[in-house]
């Protein structure tokens, strides 16, 4: 077994080239790289890989994106993790991943590549013992909810602490922030995960058809009740429900509910019997309950019921320092999905993002990396291929100031990134021109043709992001 392929993930170089020289002092057959996008660009040699060792942080993401990649190719995998903090949600979402052995710094890294030798050595099916499963756990662990501020590492936590319990939660957020994707978490990192999550969106079926939705029907209760129908409550039994923008939900249901949640009983429409449910119910919101139970919109005493845990999700413009986190997340996602090959954006696109306010939160940036990797398909990400509603007002190019002499506001003008979008709209003015003739397009701009090449490979630009703009 000591001729096992090693896969060698770390960032630093000094580090990366230390283990190399230890693990091929064992025999093993190693490859090394420094990144996610890097072993994203290796796919057909994936499949021979026995063994991963890797820092949890490298330059472009975490190691738990990597081991995702990797399962696809080997379910047997071998995998250890040098850790560089003992974060709870990043710890737990390793274990969900299966992980083999961790090992925190300071490392000694003569006595961790021993271990991974020793494991090598063992019969095959003795090396780990794995978590089951690792479909459910893999798409839904906590390293899914990408964030590193203090806004979301509090959310992050308070989740761990309670996704075992039965309590009723209550997730707040506006839309697009990832109410949803909190409440699976929590569903799959509970002791009912091995049961149904049942999720319904009350503001999506009309109000006169929620309650047989909820609790179900007999045959005849109503006009088209032409069979017996069981109701999301008996669906979720021994699992969890998920009633997603509760808000929506009418007075006269919410009467029924608060019943249901104070008996865990459910009557079926046009039925006199009850029926016993176990159920752990999460509910979401993008509205303020507090302000609808003042208003006389919502119940009092259900908001007080289903208030029990509330978890507040943060608006992407109140963790900004989570964009290029997400971002890098979001390219790698869609080079994988859809074969492209993005690199990055460019400091004074981030920049743009970064002041952007993001009413759409994640959701609106999700679609925006997907758009921009489709229509892109390779390289850096410009300012110049950022749609017009993402970039201030400052920076929406000369061409647009110059239909006036005061190109200066009263906030003032970012001026390097006003100029390298003016210089990317001549550019590809140019080009658009003369059919992106390189030649032609230099003799109008009056520059030399490998200046222009040099600044159309260094910026990124291409035929596609001309046609985006």
């Amino acid at each position: 077994m000591q001729n096992q392929n090693v896969l060698l993930l770390d960032s630093d170089s000094n580090t990366r080239a230390a283990l190399y020289r230890l693990l091929e002092s064992k025999t093993f057959h190693v490859i090394a790289v420094s990144s996610i996008s890097e072993l994203s660009s290796m796919r057909e040699q994936l499949s021979n890989i026995d063994v991963v060792l890797g820092k949890q942080r490298l330059q472009d993401g975490k190691i738990n994106q990597a081991l995702r990649i990797l399962r696809g190719y080997n379910e047997d995998l071998q995998s250890y993790v040098l850790l560089e903090s003992g974060d709870p949600a990043e710890l737990l979402a390793l274990k969900r991943l299966g992980v083999t052995d961790c090992f925190e710094a300071p490392f000694n890294l003569p006595q961790l590549i021993d271990t991974i030798f020793s494991a090598a050595q063992l019969p095959e099916g003795e090396e780990n013992l794995r978590v089951q499963d690792l479909n459910i756990y893999e798409k839904f662990a906590f390293d899914d909810i990408i964030g590193r501020s203090p806004e979301m590492t509090s959310v992050l936590q308070l989740i761990e602490r309670v996704a075992d319990s039965d309590s009723t939660i209550l997730i707040m957020g506006e839309s697009g922030t990832g109410k949803e994707l909190i409440a699976k978490a929590i569903h799959f990192n509970s002791t009912r995960n091995q049961k149904t999550l049942v999720p319904v969106n009350c503001g999506a079926i009309p109000g006169e058809l929620l309650e047989s939705e909820l609790f179900g029907h007999i045959k005849g209760a109503f006009t088209g009740a032409i069979n017996n129908r069981m109701g999301r409550f008996q669906m979720a039994d021994d699992g969890t429900l998920f009633l997603d923008e509760i808000g929506d939900m009418p007075l006269t249901l919410q009467v029924k509910l608060l019943r249901v949640l104070q008996d865990s009983m459910v009557e079926p429409v046009g039925s006199h019997k009850v029926e016993k449910v176990n159920v752990r119910l999460i509910a979401a919101t993008n509205v303020d309950l507090e302000k609808q139970v003042e208003e006389g919109k919502f119940r009092e005493d259900l908001f007080y019921r289903l208030n029990v845990i509330p978890i507040r999700i943060p608006a992407l413009r109140e963790r900004k320092s989570d964009i290029p986190i997400l971002i890098q997340h979001f390219i790698t996602k869609f080079n994988q999905e859809k074969n492209r090959s993005i690199q990055g954006v460019s400091p004074e696109a981030m920049e743009q993002l970064m002041k952007y306010e993001w009413p759409g939160n994640i959701r609106e940036l999700e679609n925006l990396m997907e758009r921009l990797s489709v229509i892109l398909g390779e390289g850096i990400i410009q300012l110049s291929d950022l749609p017009q509603k993402y970039l201030n007002q400052n920076t929406k190019t000369l061409q647009a100031a110059g239909q006036s002499d005061d190109l200066i506001g009263d906030e003032g003008v970012d001026f390097n990134s006003v100029v390298d979008d003016f210089e990317n709209r001549l550019i590809l003015q140019a080009l658009n021109k003369t059919g992106w003739n390189r030649n032609r397009a230099a003799k109008l701009l009056r520059l030399n043709r490998t200046t222009l090449v040099e600044k159309i490979k260094k910026k990124g630009l291409s035929e596609q992001s001309a046609d985006a703009r």
